[in-house]
């Protein structure tokens, strides 16, 4: 599978699409709806032309390898995301990806893949580097990799942290992400597939979760303005069960700099290591 890429996706990115994602979060602000001027576009939006790619990237040469039951083991475990510009409300968009690793890892099959958005021009808008875990599954002939992945900054020393926040999470909120966002799997809206799955429950999709807290970031440090994100990063460990709540945990910050982790209502890390850069 490493070095194999998906086929080209074009979407656009509608004012339509790009105000149901912030309501799908529960964005509040004038900002990401007042079409009378630019849209703000949520940082996380990036997610849903992904989909699709990340989809077709389960179909590339090599992952026939892999049975049906394998493949329903994949987690979302980190994701990485480089925002080159702000995305433009109705501007056409290009996603493709990449598969850059797979190696074993003690709990199964670690899997990185790059996927890279652009212009009609070509020009890079924003470049994805997300890691998925197939727990159980093994890796046959070694690890391979075609590029390392990228380093996040640590905390400096002496950075200190503390703010809290906490952020509710509504029963239909699952629901509400799904249909916004249009990315669709059902172990976050059908009960009897989550728990075939071996799932207490429905879960909050990862990028929810993220959407949530980089929202919450956002409007509680940089003065509401999304347009200013330039990265941001984590790694997914517990699941977001609903009803409930997120809390925020900023671990330090320092200029344009924040390191924060996110837990659920059990007090179990949802999100490790995670990390944002404004502009």
């Amino acid at each position: 599978m490493v070095g194999k890429s998906t086929k080209r996706f074009r979407h656009v990115a509608e004012k339509r699409w790009l105000m149901s994602y912030a309501a799908g979060v529960g964005e509040i602000s004038g900002d990401y709806y007042d079409t009378t001027k630019d849209l703000s576009v949520h940082p996380v939006f990036s997610v849903c032309p992904e989909w699709p790619v990340i989809l077709d990237a389960g179909r590339v040469e090599g992952s026939e390898s892999m049975t049906a039951e394998e493949e329903h083991t994949g987690v979302h475990a980190s994701h990485d995301v480089l925002i080159e510009r702000p995305i433009r409300p109705d501007e056409p968009l290009y996603t493709s990806a990449t598969i850059t690793t797979v190696e074993q890892r003690k709990a199964g099959a670690f899997r990185m893949m790059r996927l890279d958005t652009t212009d009609e021009e070509s020009n890079l808008v924003l470049s994805t580097h997300q890691g998925s875990l197939s727990r159980g599954v093994s890796v046959v002939g070694g690890d391979k990799s075609i590029e390392s992945k990228p380093v996040l900054p640590e905390i400096p020393a002496g950075v200190q942290g503390g703010r809290q926040f906490t952020i509710p999470v509504s029963a239909n909120a699952a629901h509400v992400y799904t249909e916004c966002a249009r990315i669709y799997n059902p172990i976050h809206t059908d009960r009897a597939v989550a728990r075939a799955a071996g799932l207490p429950d429905i879960i909050l999709h990862g990028t929810a979760t993220l959407a949530l807290v980089v929202s919450c970031l956002v409007n509680n440090l940089f003065d509401g303005n999304a347009q200013r994100v330039k990265r941001y990063a984590c790694r997914f460990s517990a699941m977001v069960l609903m009803p409930g709540t997120i809390t925020l945990e900023v671990n330090g910050s320092r200029d344009s700099h924040v390191w924060f982790s996110a837990y659920n209502t059990a007090g179990e890390s949802a999100i490790r290591g995670g990390y944002m850069e404004v502009r």
